[in-house]
């Protein structure tokens, strides 16, 4: 096949066909209207550049719609184009977005945007929606205020800021009642709530996740809780290396309990042997540590018996 007709195959065929065909489904909750998160069991494939790009959140994997097909059929290329070419005029099912599309963002920068924000205070829709709905402590608010980490967003959302090695705020993490997603023209790197030189490195998917995990542990001194967001960009690789390399550092990974937490465990798990640093694996008895903080403060209110999260330190070889 020519090059031309490559070119053409590629423009008349895009990623949301190939993983749909597949068996994929799109996780909404999970997307934004410029990265579609698509599952299939275990596997994970995000969709970008208006359905002509991908990639693979658990690993270094990505492309275009060929090496997609490449990738999760593991066939030769021959069949690739096969498979490809057999999608030409199949139309995918679209997303149902139930939030209204953004109007285009101002060319004020990340800092500026973030800092024009409120801090939550006592009582304000998004204090009262990370002490109400998402069961988080006052005093883990009031620290994570105090330290600016959290700021109002829109409808009583709340915005988590990552920040890269200077303490420059990069981008948030968007969460509220109604939606969830990262700073427009942000970049992830690390959310980060606790002592810099904390050297118990608690490494999760969500900064509500690492509030909460630090609310059921009670804020360690020695432990700082981090988050990725969800992604494993090339910053947060090399922020996470970094931390991990000092002497003595312990990296947790703290990941959800499911498939996709275990995955980004096992990368952790490398990063710790690659780095020489001591590893541990800290598995939540719920999906994650929001929900198990939440099923906490459930078994308190009824009176019984309190759990303890399972934490694992594989053998030094």
């Amino acid at each position: 096949m020519e090059k031309s007709e490559l070119e053409e195959l590629r423009d008349r065929v895009n990623c949301a066909a190939v993983l749909e065909k597949a068996g994929f489904a799109i996780d909404l909750k999970e997307s934004t209207r410029k990265a579609v998160k698509y599952r299939r069991g275990g596997q994970i494939v995000i969709v970008i550049h208006e359905s002509r790009g991908w990639f693979d959140p658990l690993s270094d994997a990505k492309g275009d719609v060929f090496s997609l097909v490449e990738h999760i059929d593991r066939v030769p290329f021959v069949e690739v184009l096969e498979r490809v070419a057999s999608l030409v005029g199949f139309v995918p099912k679209e997303p149902v977005w139930t939030r209204p599309a953004r109007e285009p963002e101002s060319v004020a920068s990340i800092p500026d945007r973030w800092s024009k924000r409120r801090k939550p205070w006592p009582g304000s829709l998004t204090w009262r929606y990370l002490n109400d709905a998402r069961s988080l402590s006052e005093a883990v608010i009031r620290t994570a205020t105090r330290h600016d980490l959290v700021r109002e967003g829109p409808r009583g959302s709340m915005w988590a800021a990552h920040r890269d090695v200077a303490g420059v705020v990069t981008g948030w993490e968007e969460r509220g009642p109604e939606w969830r997603g990262f700073a427009t023209g942000g970049a992830k790197v690390l959310f980060r709530f606790g002592l810099a030189h904390a050297l118990r490195l608690c490494v999760t998917e969500a900064a509500i996740d690492a509030l909460s995990l630090a609310a059921l542990e009670r804020m360690r001194i020695d432990s700082v809780y981090l988050s990725t967001g969800g992604g494993w960009a090339p910053a947060t690789d090399a922020a996470i290396r970094a931390l991990a390399a000092r002497e003595g550092a312990l990296l947790v990974a703290a990941t959800d309990n499911n498939a996709q937490g275990e995955a980004y465990a096992d990368r952790l798990s490398r990063i710790a042997c690659e780095v020489s640093c001591d590893f541990e694996r800290l598995r939540s008895t719920e999906v994650d540590w929001n929900a198990e903080l939440k099923a906490r403060a459930r078994e308190e209110e009824e009176g019984t018996e309190i759990r303890l999260p399972h934490a694992r330190r594989p053998r030094q070889g």
